[in-house]
């Protein structure tokens, strides 16, 4: 039987990889205070399969980064301690593990493998490299953590084709492709890039759009990640034609956490809710004065056994 194109083993610098299903980072505000709570190492675990990696959801560096509610920090000494278990939730099943940062600032030693700089949708970052809203670049954000951890211990996350926070850009192919040549003289290790379609109402995956992620993909030389509204067909079509190393998955990962094992096997997929994507509602989910962590976070079913080996 033919092995499917999405769970091939790859090779990512030092790492072997047993699949290419990345849980994209999600930002799920459940970390009450800015602290990451102990839920979140079940949650994470529930989705880590040896081999397998991981982005976590954007994680503040410093107190003014923040721009949502109940986001995890990465800033105070509180904060390093909360993220340890929850890291060693994920080692203890084999995965790799990256923190998505949403700025340059202080990386800690949690643990983790990597971090993400968090470079698209419009936050900061962004806002730097889009021509309707300034003419500079990050180069020096991911410059000073490289400096700082090594490269490959750094990916970074793009979305040169989206308007968000009215942050577009009159050619986005030509600066994705000026990003990806820059970040090649830092020998990064892996640049995730979000599709142009998902700049569509309602993030319809089978529409199509002008640009393409295909020039920046070949202009870069690490890993490339790809994200946006990907199905099994989709992701596998993407890696068998080259156009990707990785397929990161949102909601199909969010509500499915044995989804590297159900495409597998061809499984039914659990549907997801969009009404706990973020926080429940408090008004239908509480428990003990909070917003209830667990409904819609951690209580997806599991559709195979955990001990199923891929």
């Amino acid at each position: 039987m033919e092995t499917i194109p999405l769970l091939k083993p790859y090779k990512m610098g030092k790492h072997e990889l047993s699949h290419r299903v990345v849980l994209a980072p999600l930002t799920r505000n459940r970390s009450y205070g800015n602290v990451p709570q102990p839920h979140a190492a079940l949650y994470y675990s529930q989705r880590t399969t040896n081999g397998g990696l991981l982005i976590t959801e954007a994680t503040g560096v410093s107190e003014t980064a923040q721009g949502y509610p109940e986001t995890p920090g990465f800033w105070t000494k509180e904060h390093v301690e909360a993220w340890k278990p929850i890291v060693q939730a994920v080692h203890d099943k084999g995965g790799l593990f990256f923190c998505q940062i949403w700025h340059v600032g202080r990386v800690s030693t949690s643990g983790f493998d990597g971090v993400e700089v968090h470079g698209a949708n419009g936050y900061l970052l962004d806002q730097f490299m889009k021509d309707t809203v300034n003419d500079r670049t990050d180069e020096y954000v991911v410059k000073a953590i490289v400096e700082e951890i090594g490269a490959d211990k750094v990916g970074v996350r793009l979305s040169p084709f989206d308007d968000y926070m009215e942050t577009g850009d009159s050619n986005p192919e030509a600066l994705g492709v000026f990003m990806a040549e820059s970040l090649n003289k830092l020998g990064i290790s892996y640049l995730h890039v979000i599709e142009p379609r998902m700049d569509i109402p309602m993030a319809d995956s089978h529409q199509v759009t002008p640009h393409s992620s295909l020039l920046i993909r070949k202009a870069f030389k690490g890993t490339f990640i790809s994200a946006g509204g990907f199905r099994k067909d989709s992701g596998n079509k993407v890696i068998s034609e080259d156009h990707a190393d990785l397929i990161a998955y949102g909601r199909l990962f969010l509500a499915n956490p044995d989804l590297p094992k159900r495409f597998a096997v061809d499984a039914p997929l659990n549907k997801y809710n969009r009404n706990t994507f973020h926080r429940p509602d408090p008004t239908v989910f509480f428990f003990e004065g909070k917003p209830d962590p667990v409904v819609g976070y951690t209580d997806y079913h599991f559709y195979i056994k955990e001990t199923l080996v891929i």
